[in-house]
């Protein structure tokens, strides 16, 4: 009797540590994991969309409400507005070549939310870009992206200096 019960004490051991090994992982950085390759890979397509002037691609991504804020203070563009800046200069095939070095994500509750933080390599030295996508009518749609020249703490009060000299 007391060896029936030591083997089925061990085989409801061993049954349990089986799918306890089984189960999936619920932990954000594991359950995002497939849209967070998905949404790379659109952000990557995006950025090369811009180096190779393809403007059906670059726009593309892009939600009817896009907004695009760029590193000089003046620079707040609808989807509209920026086509219309870009449209020129990607007809004569001259882009940007904004290349990302780390990139993080962050999602709502649903997960049809997405936003980005990611550090650039660009021909303004460092760069950050940060922006939204939202998932509908299924897909994600780029809703708006913002750029900014990073500035190292050790060299503000340069930068500080140059800008109001040139202010005045």
């Amino acid at each position: 009797m007391r060896l029936a019960i030591t083997k089925i004490t061990l085989g409801l051991l061993f049954g349990c540590s089986v799918i306890s090994c089984t189960q999936k992982t619920t932990k954000p950085e594991h359950r995002h994991a497939p849209e967070i390759s998905r949404l790379d890979a659109l952000l990557d397509a995006w950025h090369r969309d811009a180096v190779e002037a393809n403007t059906s691609g670059y726009f593309g991504l892009m939600d009817k409400g896009f907004v695009f804020l760029g590193t000089d203070p003046g620079e707040r563009w609808t989807k509209t507005e920026f086509l219309r800046f870009c449209k020129p200069h990607f007809a004569k095939g001259k882009g940007w070549d904004f290349t990302p070095t780390q990139r993080f994500w962050a999602y709502n509750t649903d997960s049809t939310v997405a936003w980005f933080d990611e550090s650039l390599d660009t021909w303004m030295r460092d760069c950050r870009g940060s922006g939204v996508f939202t998932f509908h009518d299924n897909q994600w749609w780029l809703q708006q992206y913002n750029l900014s020249v990073t500035v190292e703490n050790d060299l503000i009060q340069d930068y500080i200096q140059l800008k109001d000299g040139y202010e005045q």
